[in-house]
Parts: C-alpha cells; structure tokens; sequence
C-alpha cells in the first residue's frame, strides 16, 4: 500500500502560500514514520518547496503542519475528502485539538506516532481504522529513520537527529509542555548515534539536533556530547538559556562540534517570565548568560513573544535595542497566542480576554486575546514595528558582520546576513520568519 505525507506549508496575506526554493530546517517526522512502515511505499511532500500532488494514487493521506500551518492541513483534508481518499492527520496542533481535527479527516493521531502510526496502518489493512490513536511511548526509540526521502528535496546542508522529546519546564504557553508534562524522553546514545552516522555516510558534515531542550538531563548530555565529538562533526540545536551557567558543559558543548544554539528567552520582561510561568529564567541575567555563550564559542539564536502581562510598549520596543546590543544572529519574535489545549488558553478564557475566537485566524502575527497594558491592535502594530527595527540594514550588519570575531570565521557570519536580509525581505511581504 502507499502513503502520501504532506508537511503543510502556511498562509500569509490570506490565501497565499508561503514557498521557497530552498528548504532549510527539516523535521524528522516523515523519515521515522516511514520507517516504522517498511512494508509501505512512502512519498513524502514538503509543501514549502513542493506541490501538493491531488491526484496521487495513495491509499492514505497523512498530514501534518507546524503551528499556523494547520489551517492550510485541513484545507488540503477537506480536498482529498471530496475525492474519496483515507486521510489522517497528526502533528502538536491536531494533537493539542484533536476533536477539532477530527472533523476534516477520517482518523488522528495524538501525540508520539512510534506505536500509534504502525497500529493505524493495521487497523486499515484490516477495516477497522479508529477515529483516534492516542499511545503515549514509554521509551523513545525507532529504527534508522529514511534519511534517503529528504535528501532527494532542495533541503540545507544538514539533516536533523533526535536524541530527546520534552521538556523539564512548565511554560503555561508551551505545546510542549501539554503533550509531555514535564517529562523528558531520551534515546540510548548509540541508536542516537547510529543515525548521526547515516547522516555523515550521506555526504552531510552537519545535523541539527532537534530537541525541545537538550539541558534537560545533564548527565545524558555528556555521555552524548563524548560520543558527538568522535564524528568530527557541526552541529546546532535548542535548549534553555541555564545552560550558560554550566561552564564544563558549555565547553562540551562547543568541543563536541556546536555551532549555534537556540533559545526561548520569551520577554526582557521578569514580570512577563513570571505570568507565563517562566520564573526560573532572570531577565537581568540574559545579557550576561548571552555573553558566556558566544564566549564559549556558540552562536545564539533567540526565539521570543510579546503581548503577555508585563509587556508593554516600552519593553517590547527596547526587545528591538537588547537583540541588537547582545548582537543576535538570527531572531525571531511572536505574538503571544491561546492555543486551544494550552494552559494559557484556559487563563485566558476563564479572565474573559479572548477577543478572537477564530481558531483558523490565529497565526501568531495579530492579536486574539487582550493584553494588560495595551489595545489587541497596539500590541499587533508594536509587533510589527519590531520586527522592522530589528530588521533594519544598519541593525542586521550590527549582529552579524560588524563583530569582533567576524575575521575568525567570516563564512559563517555572512551566511547569516544573507539570512536576515532573506527574513527581511520575508517581513516587507507580510510573512513571519520562522524556522522552515
């Protein structure tokens, strides 16, 4: 039998769907179900750099998308609906709104899909496909993921890795969170490095290693980075910021082949920290936590959001001055949102500040819900305001190429201004940088 998946890419400016001719950061998602299903022929479509094939002859029709692009998932649900095709989705946002999906597709599947996915294979097979599978792991592991469906596309210059799902904190916003409940899941460092392996055998001299926060269990990470080391390979991943304040994993880090790390900072705002219940992480630290980073040698990325309870429109403009001055080299920002499923969304709900409804018009770039210290339309218009400070030509060569260590590796600094200038021109089209 044939499976069709289809990562989904988003809408901007209403209808129109964001494309590039390159993809640069791919998820892992595609190649680990494949896997888990040997005896099935497997085409993959990365709708960002692909077209959506609506007359395949697939049996199933699986479907996922990352954050907003879910509304572009169900549109292309409800098309091979009318065509009579099996369809299921699956991914955090059907996963964190399961009824809801299940409107537009024939079965979904919630959460981790190594035991779900091969069981709803079965149960098609045999005529009795569930409306819902819902099979938390005990253990994260799978066979060697089909690297080999993601070469063929126009992708980066790495492939990505796993070695841990979840995440220790409790960010009342996070999806992460809801799913996992604090808990972290970590492969056995040789099946994690079996797969780094198969990347390097492919011809890649870098992987992403893509987890929720790879500072979740210390001990593991070291056994790991030992092991990364011996590869002589580049690599970047995400985790939180407290990772600065352990100098002997840092230089681990860093020893092991890291390049860049990325980083959910959220808010210059302690106040705002603490009402997304993020407490554990010190504004006033940030400036000094960034600096032992990019000592270490490790280039800092930032993913931040603004429009909760301590922001205002002093802060989220001086956001622009704090990336700027710490020299930033690739961020991103967001607008606050109540996804349905998230701790979040139920404060909001129940304090009556939900202004918007309208689950499919939540893309993170206008507001939806009302925020303490300003207007819903403010907070979307200093949204914006900040994205283009921060985007500005003179602030883009400020955080890659106008630095001190420019001259020790000039590629890699160059590399990513052609990335800000890319997000800029991105921004002066209405369209969210983000990570694909």
């Amino acid at each position: 039998m044939k499976i069709y998946f289809i990562q989904s890419t988003p809408y901007y400016g209403g209808n129109k769907l964001v494309k590039k001719k390159r993809l640069y950061f791919v998820g892992l998602a595609p190649a680990i179900l494949a896997s888990l299903v040997p005896h099935c022929e497997f085409e993959v479509c990365l709708e960002t750099i692909d077209e959506v094939d609506f007359k395949t002859d697939a049996d199933i029709i699986a479907i996922s998308g990352m954050g907003h692009a879910i509304i572009r998932s169900i549109d292309i649900a409800k098309e091979f609906k009318k065509k009579g095709k099996t369809v299921v989705m699956g991914g955090y946002m059907a996963s964190l709104m399961p009824k809801e999906a299940k409107k537009y597709c024939d079965s979904v599947i919630i959460g981790d899909g190594e035991l779900s996915f091969p069981q709803m294979i079965k149960d098609y097979q045999s005529g009795n496909l569930k409306p819902f599978y819902n099979m938390p792991i005990k253990e994260l592991t799978y066979p060697l993921p089909k690297y080999e469906l993601l070469t063929k596309k126009k992708i980066g210059k790495f492939l990505p890795v796993q070695a841990g799902r979840g995440c220790p904190n409790s960010c009342s916003f996070c999806s992460v969170y809801c799913l996992y409940k604090n808990t972290y899941l970590k492969r056995d460092v040789k099946e994690v490095i079996r797969d780094i392996k198969r990347i390097k055998e492919l011809g890649y001299r870098k992987f992403l290693l893509l987890d929720d926060n790879i500072f979740s269990d210390i001990p593991y990470l070291m056994e790991l980075l030992e092991e990364i080391k011996k590869l002589k390979m580049k690599w970047i991943s995400q985790c939180s910021i407290s990772i600065a304040d352990n100098k002997e994993v840092l230089k681990a880090v860093y020893e092991s082949g890291c390049e860049g790390l990325s980083f959910g900072l959220e808010s210059i705002s302690q106040e705002s920290l603490n009402s997304m219940d993020k407490s554990w992480a010190n504004v006033k630290r940030y400036n000094e936590q960034i600096k032992k980073i990019t000592q270490a040698g490790i280039d800092v990325s930032t993913e931040m959001v603004v429009g909760s309870d301590g922001d205002t429109l002093l802060s989220i403009s001086k956001t622009a001055d704090f990336i700027v001055e710490n020299k930033i080299v690739i961020p991103r920002f967001y607008i606050l949102t109540p996804i349905p499923g998230t701790v979040f969304f139920e404060q909001m709900k129940e304090q009556n500040r939900i202004i918007n409804y309208e689950i499919y018009s939540y893309n993170g770039t206008s507001a939806v819900h009302k925020p303490l210290n300003m207007t819903g339309e403010e907070l979307t218009n200093a949204y914006w305001d900040l994205y283009k400070k921060v985007f500005t030509i003179n602030a883009i060569l400020k955080r890659t190429v106008l630095r001190k260590d420019f001259l020790k590796h000039p590629l890699k600094y160059i590399f990513y201004m052609y990335i800000n200038f890319f997000y800029r021109y991105q921004i002066n089209r209405g369209i969210t940088p983000n990570i694909i």
